[in-house]
Order: C-alpha cells, then structure tokens, then sequence
C-alpha cells in the first residue's frame, strides 16, 4: 500500500496554485496537504478554505517548527531559494522548487552542495521530463543508443518560440493585499547590469530547454556557439553530439509550438510538447524509421490524459517515498546553470 505522504506549502502564489497545488489536492490516495506558508494572511485563508488545509502559517520557519509535514513544495520564485532553501534542507525535509536551481552559479553550487551533504532531496521542477512524451521519447532513444539500429546518435534541436503558455488555464485565487518583500539573490557578480539581465531573463525562459537537451542527451554538452541576435544557441555534448537550441524565431499569440527533435542516422524521434499549463494534455511523439532492414515506417504512439504537471507530483511524491529517483535533482539542475552562464557569456564578446 502507497505511503500516504504529509506536505506542506510555502507559497501560494500564480504557479504556487495553478502548477502545483491543483495538482497535488487531487492525489489524494497518494498525499495530503497538511500546511501553507502564506504571509499574506487573506489569500493564505482563501487557499485554505478552497482547498481544506488546516494549517496556517505566516513563514516557512514557521511551518517548519510546527507543520508536521513530510516534505515541502516551495512555490517560490528562483532568487528566493537560496534564502529560503537551506533552512528546508538542514530541517530533514526533500523539497520540490520550480526551475531553476538559484540564480547564479555560485549560489547553486551552495545549494547542492548542501542537499549532497545532508542527504536530503531537493527536486527542480523541470516538468518537462515528466510528460509522458518526454519519457516516452526518452526510453525510446536509450534503447535505439543501446541496439544501434539506426545507427548514432548525430542532432538533437529545441524549437521554442514564446506563445501562450497558460492556455486557458483558471486563474489563481488572489486578494488585493499587497506582495510581502524578502531578501532576493542578486545577479550574479560575473555579469555587469545589462549582461546579468540578459542572464536572468534566459534562465527564466529557456532553462528548460536547455535541461531537456541534457535529459535526451544522457550526457553533459557545452557551448559551442551564440549568435549576436539572440535566437541561436548551439553546442556539443561529451561524446560529439551536436545540439541547437532556436530562441524565439518566431511568436504565437494563441498558440505553443514546442519541439524537439532527436535525430539518428537512420531515424528521428520528434516530440510536440504542449503549454506548461495545459490541462491534462501529454506531449506528441512522432517516430520515424528507415533503417534499411524493414520498409521506413512512421509512428505515433497514444500518450495517456495525463499532463507534465500532474506526472511531476506524481514523481516528486515517489522519490519522497524513495521507490525512484527525482527526474532532475539539484547536484544536476546546478549544470544548466553553467551552460547559461557560459552563453551570455560568449554572446557578451562580440
């Protein structure tokens, strides 16, 4: 019988609720949420008659003391985590936070270090690689690289140009209090004010991306290239891999059209991959075949009704319970950092 798991919420903010909160309420055989941290004290009653949570807090340290929780989801924005996190960590207790790991490289490199040292989990929220086309594609490519079938790996690229990404999603619950302030990381001290950003606005956009290359990948990359426009980044992975990463070419205004595409030699995996905040929609997978031996074929398998966001809960919940390991742990997350870093940096030299 599945471990029911207590947990609590420090953050009931837009993601807090519409990302997280909707989903964990509704797994119900599997958790219970127990707890909120909220210091604005309406909306932190508001969340909880909506959502039958008992617990009240103002603060996380709070929560902590008094929340008798299992594990925490930190729906914070990532220039809190180094500030709120370690107290978390050094408490005992596996913590999910939305991408990325920090801000900076420096403070990610603390932040890791610490869930490696006390042996707590730390969980980034890269839901991508929880959407059933994403492991789908992902077993799928590790079996191909395992055969060699269709010969070797040789590209993988990321098309994401900016749409909407809510979707038609309902909007969170709110109040007309005003935000509380906190202590933010501050951009990093290798960047000067418009270069740090130029960095900031990439690791809020498109770290996703960049970590879901290393997930098809299975093996670290470096930057190898960046255009002066902004739409390019490319790169090459341990084993001579190229990968390309294509940075708003375009825009949609009612639309997302995310893809990836893995391509072997004799083969291509693609995969369309829906709005963060889609309602329990997987991605698409489209596979193609022409490996010489059987005529070329194209594929495409049914993904259950089940969205990233949802599978994510489902995941974090399970590493809790230690039956699998998290999708992408800090230790990891820590590497998309440096690959950022490295872009604007590069991107800084013309």
């Amino acid at each position: 019988m599945t471990r029911k798991l207590k947990l609590g919420f420090v953050g009931t903010g837009g993601m807090g609720q519409m990302a997280h909160l909707s989903n964990y309420a509704v797994l119900k055989e599997e958790c219970e949420v127990v707890a909120i941290a909220e210091p604005r004290p309406q909306l932190a009653q508001t969340v909880a008659a909506r959502y039958g949570i008992p617990q009240v807090f103002s603060s996380h340290e709070e929560l902590l003391l008094h929340g008798g929780v299992d594990a925490i989801i930190a729906a914070q924005p990532y220039t809190r985590h180094s500030i709120l996190i370690p107290d978390i960590l050094r408490a005992g207790l596996p913590v999910f936070t939305e991408k990325p790991l920090t801000l900076s490289v420096s403070a990610g490199e603390k932040l890791a270090s610490l869930s490696e040292e006390l042996g707590v989990l730390h969980m980034v929220g890269y839901h991508k690689r929880s959407d059933p086309a994403m492991e789908y594609a992902k077993k799928l490519v590790e079996e191909w690289k395992q055969s060699g079938e269709f010969g070797k790996l040789n590209y993988i690229r990321v098309t994401m140009p900016p749409g909407d990404w809510v979707s038609g999603a309902d909007m969170p619950l709110g109040t007309d209090e005003a935000g509380v302030p906190g202590e933010l990381e501050p951009l990093p001290p290798e960047f000067d004010q418009a270069n740090g950003k130029k960095y900031d606005i990439f690791v809020n956009y498109y770290i996703h991306q960049v970590n879901a290359i290393r997930f098809l990948l299975g093996e670290p990359y470096k930057v190898t290239f960046a255009d002066r426009s902004g739409v390019l980044l490319a790169g090459e992975s341990e084993s001579g891999v190229c990968v390309t990463l294509e940075m708003a070419p375009y825009s949609t205004s009612i639309e997302w059209h995310e893809g990836i595409l893995v391509a072997f030699e004799k083969g291509f995996i693609k995969i369309d991959l829906p709005a963060p905040l889609v309602r329990q929609i997987a991605g698409r997978v489209i596979v193609m075949r022409d490996n010489g031996k059987s005529a070329p074929s194209y594929s495409e398998p049914i993904m259950p009704n089940v969205s990233a966001m949802r599978n994510q809960a489902k995941n974090f919940l399970a590493a809790v319970r230690g039956e699998r390991p998290a999708p992408c742990a800090a230790k990891e997350a820590l590497e998309d950092l440096k690959v950022a870093r490295d872009y604007i940096q590069m991107m800084a030299k013309y």
